[in-house]
Order: structure tokens, then C-alpha cells, then sequence
């Protein structure tokens, strides 16, 4: 059930974010998990008069937060999904005719961008939990800017983030910078030692984390929230933790939808639950009962392998700002214990490195040939990356000697998946497309037997 509305920290200063927007087009918002961000700032601006009755886009990286946000803001209004509130998610849409507030994912805004720039419908464009930093995130923001500052002007932009450096992101965004109190409650952390056998990546960690587990059950009340890198993992700590006396629930995007509200659900009174899950569980969404988190401190992000071409997902570690945030699911309805599963005296990076500091370009590369026009990034794609991309998109005869998409490049970027992959697909004739289309359609889900995951 929605919480009153009295219950939103956000609630204090929406005053503010309401008196900006009327005199700024921009507007920086930090509020951290649980402040309410997500599903009580779009709802505000409906009835704004800069708005004048035109779509609020909002931006959310993931496709499960993307579903439960537009659910919950629904649901809010006693709607069902596709009225005023909808989403657009990759191969899935929830919207109609009458909807005012659709949540996508990142990835949509840049083809609606591309399609038509000046995106007349629409009022307010919302960037939220900006400091993922993925690519098409980062690509979204810079292509949203350009529109503002030659074509709409009237068009509101938002960046809304639980943790950024929002000094930094304001000065480039040139923006006001507004901040919300959170909700939490004091968190205890401890680091349980593994014993030499269990260190990561080993698949004997699940023992590591059997023994944390059962010592946060004797230790705790409330539900139990593990981190862990992906899929693969997720599947090995259900085989380890069966045999325990719990519901036991999994959460990553490779899930169908309703095992998904299965997991976001509250659970049966009395019976405790222990939610595996990706890092799909850090900012967005909401987890019931939780009052206890078990971190293996991993998550799968992309990273360029030169001996493919591709970037693929590697299991890293993640930076000091995503454990914070993990940590603070533990204490979003009272005080709360997380337990890392990596030793105290491991610094992690103060912050997430961008996507766009560290996986292949090419993709990039050729949105920006079709987009022609220098953009105002936060941070720049590597010269050296880039120029290696584009040394593929004119091998490939997507660009031309002076950098200029093609005709064929319009049909690669067509397709939206990587340029490679695309142009197997436009090339094939005959009985070899239906194979080109099941080569890609396997790559891009993913190979199966290598057990890779969102």
C-alpha cells in the first residue's frame, strides 16, 4: 500500500524544486533512498503552467525499477498502469493516449531524440538515479541539453540522484542545486571473517555466506536483503541456502514478471524472507521488511575486451558511494545490520567510474554521427576509444572518410543493437538472415551456457 503522503521527506522541500522550475529550466535534485523522489517528484510537475499538458519523460536505468515506479505512482492515483501513468521499457510498453507521466529506460530517450529532437510533446524531461553513470544515462543528459539550448528552451530537465557529487554535476549542468533529508534508521555494519576457502570468486564464498546468514537470522528480526554480482551467483546461494528454514526469493532483470512482483512484494507474516538480488535492489526499488543486508561488495558492470571487440560484463568491486547505499536499504524502516563479505581493511573507490570511461564506443560513436552536432558532456568519451570506434564504423562502411554517418549507418543504428551485430544482420541475404537473427538474438541475451546476467 502507498505510504500517506506525509510520509515523504521530499514532501519538505518540493516548495522549492516547484518555485525553481517555475524561473529555471534545470534543476539538480539530491535526496537520498527512501526521501521519495522517484514517485512524488513527476506527479508534482502535472500540473505546473510551464507543463501546459505535456508528457513528463522520467529515466530509469533499470527495467524492473522502470515497472514497480510506474506501478507504484498508479497506484497512488488508484489507476491502473497506461493511464496517466505508464512505462516503456524494451520490447514492453504500459501507455495510452491519456498518459502524462511515462517512465522508460534510458536507452528509449536516445531514440526518441533521435527521431525528433524537438520532442513536442513533452514538458519535462527527469534524469533519475543519475549516478549510475551509464553510457546511454550520460548520452540522454548531453543530447536533452543540446535540444534545451537550440530547439526547446522551454523544456525542463532534472537530475535526481541519492548520491552524486552534486556540486560538480550542478556547475556542469549550470543549475540550481536543491537537497532533500532521507529516511533511515542507524545501520550496524560488520565485516564477518571468511575462512581462506571462501574468498571470492571461489564457488566456496556460498559457505562464507551461509554461516553470515544464518548468523544475521540469530542475531536480527525483519527480512534479509543479499548483494550479489549477478545471476550466476544468485542461483549457486539459492542451491546453498535450501536447505534453511525461510522464503527464499530471487531479483535480477533476467526474471519473468511475476516472480519479480514476488520478490518486491510483502511477505507472509511470521515466515522470514531472504531476497537474492543483483544490484537491481541498490537505489530505486523498495523492498518490504527489510531490516538486514548481507553485501558480497560485487557487482557485474561492463568493461571493454579488446580480443572480442565487445565490452562484456565482468565481476568488480563496487565503489564506497554503492556499499553506503546498500548499507542504507538495512535501515529504511528501523535500525538495521549489514554485513560485508569482504575484509575491513579493503578501501573501495570513493565512487562508480562512468560506462563511457570504460567500455567499447562504437555504439556511441554512431548515435553521435547521426546526432552532428558537439555535445556538453560531464565527462567526455576517451579520444582514444572514440577514435578507435570510429576506425570500426568506417571499416564497416557506417562512416565516411570525413566522419559522417552513411546511408548504411543509418540502417546499422536502425537496428539498435551494436554495429557490429547490426551489420552481419543488413548483409545477410537468403536463408541467412533467419540465422544472422538468431546469432543476435543470442548474444544480445546473453549466451545461456555461460550463465551471464543483467
Amino acid at each position: 500500500m502507498p505510504l500517506p503522503p506525509s510520509a515523504f521527506p521530499i514532501d519538505e522541500i518540493m516548495p522549492d524544486v516547484l518555485a525553481s522550475l517555475a524561473v529555471h529550466p534545470r534543476l539538480v535534485l539530491e535526496a537520498p533512498p527512501g526521501a521519495g523522489k522517484t514517485t512524488r517528484v513527476p506527479p508534482a510537475l502535472l500540473d505546473q503552467p510551464w507543463l501546459a499538458g505535456r508528457r513528463i519523460l522520467m529515466l530509469e536505468p533499470r527495467r524492473i525499477a522502470a515497472r514497480a515506479a510506474a506501478e507504484f505512482m498508479a497506484s497512488a492515483r488508484t489507476e491502473s498502469v497506461g493511464a496517466t501513468v505508464g512505462y516503456r521499457i524494451r520490447h514492453e510498453s504500459k501507455v495510452s493516449a491519456a498518459t502524462r507521466i511515462e517512465v522508460i529506460t534510458e536507452g528509449i530517450l536516445t531514440r526518441m531524440l533521435q527521431d525528433d529532437p524537438e520532442l513536442p510533446t513533452v514538458g519535462a524531461i527527469l534524469f533519475d538515479e543519475f549516478h549510475e553513470r551509464h553510457l546511454h544515462g550520460d548520452l540522454g543528459a548531453a543530447l536533452a541539453l543540446d535540444v534545451q539550448a537550440s530547439l526547446r528552451p522551454d523544456l525542463r530537465l532534472v537530475i535526481m540522484s541519492a548520491t552524486l557529487d552534486g556540486e560538480r554535476i550542478a556547475r556542469w549542468f549550470d543549475a540550481p542545486r536543491l537537497t532533500s533529508a532521507g529516511r533511515s534508521h542507524p545501520v550496524r555494519i560488520e565485516h564477518p571473517p571468511a575462512r581462506n576457502d571462501e574468498r571470492w570468486p571461489q564457488r566456496a564464498w556460498a559457505n562464507h555466506l551461509r554461516r553470515t546468514l544464518t548468523q544475521a537470522l540469530k542475531e536480527s528480526d525483519g527480512d534479509v536483503l543479499v548483494f550479489l554480482p549477478g545471476r550466476r551467483e544468485i542461483d549457486l546461494a539459492f542451491a546453498a541456502l535450501s536447505g534453511l528454514d525461510l522464503e527464499l526469493l530471487k531479483l535480477h532483470g533476467e526474471l519473468n514478471l511475476a516472480e519479480q512482483q514476488a520478490a518486491l512484494a510483502a511477505g507472509t507474516p511470521g515466515q522470514r524472507r531472504v531476497v537474492l538480488a543483483t544490484n537491481v535492489a541498490e537505489s530505486s526499488l523498495t523492498l518490504p521488511g527489510v531490516r538486514v543486508v548481507i553485501d558480497s561488495g560485487l557487482a557485474r558492470e561492463p568493461r571493454f575486451d579488446p580480443n572480442s571487440g565487445f565490452s562484456r560484463l565482468e565481476s568488480v568491486s563496487i565503489s564506497q558511494a554503492s556499499a553506503d547505499q546498500r548499507a542504507g536499504r538495512a535501515g529504511r524502516i528501523a535500525a538495521g545490520i549489514c554485513y560485508r563479505l569482504w575484509p575491513q581493511s579493503q578501501r573501495l573507490e570513493v565512487s562508480r567510474t562512468p560506462e563511457i570511461a570504460q567500455v567499447e564506443l562504437a555504439a556511441l560513436a554512431l548515435e553521435l554521427a547521426q546526432w552532428g552536432a558537439d555535445l556538453n558532456w560531464l565527462d567526455a568519451p576517451p579520444a582514444g576509444a572514440l577514435a578507435q570506434a570510429r576506425d570500426l564504423l568506417r571499416s564497416l562502411g557506417a562512416l565516411d572518410a570525413h566522419d559522417s554517418i552513411t546511408a548504411l549507418g543509418r540502417h546499422l543504428l536502425a537496428a539498435a543493437t551494436h554495429p557490429r551485430l547490426a551489420a552481419a544482420l543488413v548483409r545477410a541475404e537468403g536463408g541467412e538472415r533467419a540465422l544472422a537473427c538468431d546469432l543476435l538474438a543470442l548474444v544480445e541475451a546473453r549466451n545461456p551456457l555461460r550463465g551471464d546476467d543483467a
